[in-house]
């Protein structure tokens, strides 16, 4: 559903366009920060669809996932990470063993894996340099694995779900933003019915982003 994120030096491979992951790859490693987001302790949710709960990724365990989902032409076209497993697997460990401002998760519907998150702090993300952040802005990036679990209107529930855990378990946090590429007609739907608002178009260094904001003092009302 999501499109790159903000830097386009922030993946490995890919000069060209941004990494997906919002963690910037350093030449010299540095010590690792304390986790900023941590959606491990969030719990599950009830939705329309069902027990919904967000769980940490292993590679171990979820490589093969993943990297189906990557190679589906779909998910291609946004994430770009079609390919060989260790490209997956790149993208993921980057995150996992980076500074802590994003975190990749799956997301367990009736508990069968069938979407990927990242959970980050927009306002430490490259994404920043490109919208007037505020401190604590939590960002969200998502693709729905499945095919048969796209244009059900799934995206809208669970974007909805996890916005609202977000702003429950983050008091900090004023917004949830997310960038989806403004061609990705699907996802730009599904976050407006999840209760975001789109607040501009942003140029990116490699699309035209629609900036969509959920706020939290507008929650019940959007």
């Amino acid at each position: 559903m999501q499109g790159q994120s903000a830097d386009a030096a922030a993946r490995p491979r890919r000069a060209r366009r941004p990494g997906r992951h919002p963690v910037r790859l350093r030449h010299h490693r540095q010590p690792a920060a304390p986790v900023t987001v941590d959606p491990a302790g969030w719990g599950p949710a009830t939705t329309p669809a069902g027990p919904f709960r967000l769980v940490p990724v292993r590679t171990d365990r979820d490589l093969p996932l993943l990297t189906r989902w990557m190679n589906d032409p779909a998910v291609a076209a946004f994430w770009e990470l079609a390919g060989p497993p260790a490209l997956t697997a790149d993208h993921v460990r980057a995150q996992l063993t980076g500074d802590g401002h994003s975190v990749p998760y799956l997301g367990l519907l009736d508990g069968t894996p069938m979407s990927y998150w990242e959970v980050y702090r927009a306002d430490l993300d490259p994404l920043a340099r490109h919208y007037p952040a505020r401190p604590h802005d939590t960002g969200l990036h998502v693709l729905i694995g499945p095919a048969g679990d796209r244009g059900r209107g799934l995206g809208g529930v669970l974007l909805r779900t996890v916005a609202d855990l977000a702003l429950d378990h983050r008091p900090a946090s004023s917004r949830v933003v997310a960038e989806p590429d403004l061609r990705n007609i699907a996802s730009v739907a599904a976050f407006l019915k999840a209760g975001f608002r789109f607040s501009a178009e942003a140029d990116l260094p490699a699309k035209r982003a629609a900036l969509m904001i959920r706020d939290r003092s507008l929650r019940h009302v959007l």
